[in-house]
């Protein structure tokens, strides 16, 4: 499963943006196990554990992109969308911090 999530913040301020979102989503979501490995500068792998399976992918911080890929086993299909959605919006809060200069 393929996301892109838009922005205008430049490749540098982006990276800044998908670790601090990245960061956040694994404090306040914690019961989900989530793990980031940083493989790059612009390339992590992550994954994190939904009724006892595991989902496992990547985000790429691209010029004008955040960009996950998810590999969504079929018995968490229904999650999928969900999953999308709560990172998404996390990432969305932390774009919207970059714009108005919260993040250095």
């Amino acid at each position: 499963m393929k996301h892109s999530v838009s922005h205008s913040l430049g490749k540098e301020m982006a990276r800044k943006v998908a670790r601090a979102a990245l960061e956040s989503y694994a404090e306040r979501f914690a019961e989900f196990k989530p793990t980031t490995r940083w493989k790059s500068d612009d390339q992590a792998a992550i994954s994190f554990t939904v009724k006892g399976m595991s989902l496992e992918g990547g985000v790429a911080v691209k010029d004008s992109s955040i960009d996950l890929d998810l590999d969504v086993p079929f018995l968490l299909k229904p999650f999928q969308g969900k999953a999308v959605a709560v990172i998404d919006k996390e990432i969305q809060v932390w774009i919207e911090k970059a714009k108005r200069g919260e993040i250095q």
